[in-house]
């Protein structure tokens, strides 16, 4: 009989700490690439040391359904700071993401407030509220490096192409309309550490200036005039929708549940990077198999991302986030943490069918989540999708923004925000 999903899930986020899978490098393209773990971090005295991780071209890292066995606590880490996915290219120092991305990045939120110009004052203070270029940027930061990386495993000129700085542009616009809509359907007050647009404008306004910054993006979409380009990302859009619709519920069915956490997650957050990395690939090769190492890469990254937001939801706080602390379980929400809380603490189920809508409910799920492994089972979690992005990431021919775009894991790993 099959385990069920929160089992395997919970055992694939423990093995990935197994030595035996840090211990060696695969060789790409003929040359050396390691992977390992590192304690990392931007002070002046931060250590940097690497172990190797092995990864196999042929193994599917990823099978849940494969026979693991479960390490002791002996393994844990207690931070997300203690471990994460590390690459040492064998001959050349690797270059900071922003530093290579810099001159593409520059000007995109300049650019993106022309493409939102509007005559009516307001409507166009709304547009802009959230493009103030004090966000992190992270996914045309990925989008600009995934180009570059891809023109030059095609042979190409390292520069972008128009279309694919259109891209990176129109990704960071569908988040961002995004974040409107969802500040309008959770209620929320603060967004990047200010007052959200609902609460400054109010919420019809919030909405109609969501729709305009998501239609903006689709007349920037069309003019890129590629149908393939226009149909990978209007499934993110698709995807947005099915996601919000999937976090309005919740499956009564514990083994069905973080099988629908993960499904959720992948359409809310990972489908953005995933198709947004494929887009820019289709625009400079025209190997499927190529499509999909840029898609892999994007859907891991984005699913990791993401699973280190619900951990920070319970580590950090809200001056960190910029944005309250526990605010996932008070939209009653279920998240990575709380899932695998549960079997330590089966009083969680009752908690996540009623969306911790009793007094006392969130306070004690809290509490739960802190006394279990559920934070640590979570980062391990995500240091599984990271292991996963290196290895299709690999792939590609050698290049300073493919390296760039393995450290991002790492930068995924170790944020505080």
């Amino acid at each position: 009989m099959a385990a069920p999903w929160w089992r395997l899930c919970r055992r694939w986020s423990t093995t990935c700490m197994s030595p035996g899978v840090f211990e060696a490098g695969r060789r790409s393209n003929g040359r050396s690439v390691w992977f390992g773990r590192a304690s990392w971090s931007s002070g002046p005295r931060a250590q940097r040391q690497l172990s190797a991780l092995q990864t196999q071209k042929t193994q599917d890292p990823l099978n849940l359904k494969s026979s693991v066995t479960r390490h002791k606590s002996r393994l844990l880490c207690p931070t997300l700071r203690s471990c994460s996915c590390r690459t040492a290219h064998s001959d050349a120092k690797l270059k900071d993401p922003f530093t290579l991305a810099q001159k593409d990045l520059t000007s995109l939120y300049d650019d993106i407030k022309k493409e939102l110009f509007v005559s009516k004052e307001e409507l166009k203070s709304l547009c802009d509220y959230y493009f103030d270029g004090k966000g992190k940027a992270i996914r045309p930061l990925i989008v600009v490096l995934m180009a570059r990386a891809l023109n030059i495993h095609s042979n190409k000129a390292g520069d972008l192409l128009p279309g694919q700085r259109a891209i990176a542009m129109i990704s960071e616009m569908i988040h961002t309309a995004s974040l409107v809509h969802d500040d309008v359907i959770d209620g929320s007050d603060k967004r990047r550490g200010k007052r959200t647009i609902n609460e400054v404008w109010g919420e019809r306004k919030a909405i109609l200036a969501g729709d305009f910054i998501l239609s903006a993006a689709s007349m920037a979409l069309a003019r890129i005039g590629d149908i393939a380009v226009v149909k990978v990302l209007s499934q993110v859009i698709e995807d947005l929708v099915r996601g919000e619709f999937m976090q309005l519920g919740s499956k009564e069915n514990e083994n069905e549940r973080f099988k629908h956490y993960l499904e959720k997650t992948f359409k809310k957050t990972a489908s953005l990077i995933a198709n947004s990395c494929k887009a820019v690939s289709i625009l400079v090769n025209s190997d499927p198999d190529v499509h999909e190492i840029a898609y892999q890469y994007g859907k891991n990254v984005g699913i990791a991302f993401q699973l280190v937001d619900d951990v920070l939801d319970f580590t950090s706080g809200a001056s960190q986030l910029g944005k309250p602390s526990a605010a996932d379980l008070k939209l009653g929400l279920a998240t990575g943490p709380v899932l695998f809380a549960c079997q330590q603490f089966p009083e969680l189920h009752a908690m996540i069918m009623r969306r911790f809508s009793s007094n006392g409910d969130v306070d004690r799920a809290w509490q739960y989540v802190l006394q279990s492994d559920g934070v640590q089972q979570t980062n391990y979690l995500a240091q599984r999708y990271c292991q996963e992005a290196i290895r299709q990431i690999s792939q590609l021919q050698p290049s300073p923004e493919r390296d760039a775009l393995i450290r991002i894991t790492e930068m995924v790993l170790t944020r505080d925000k």
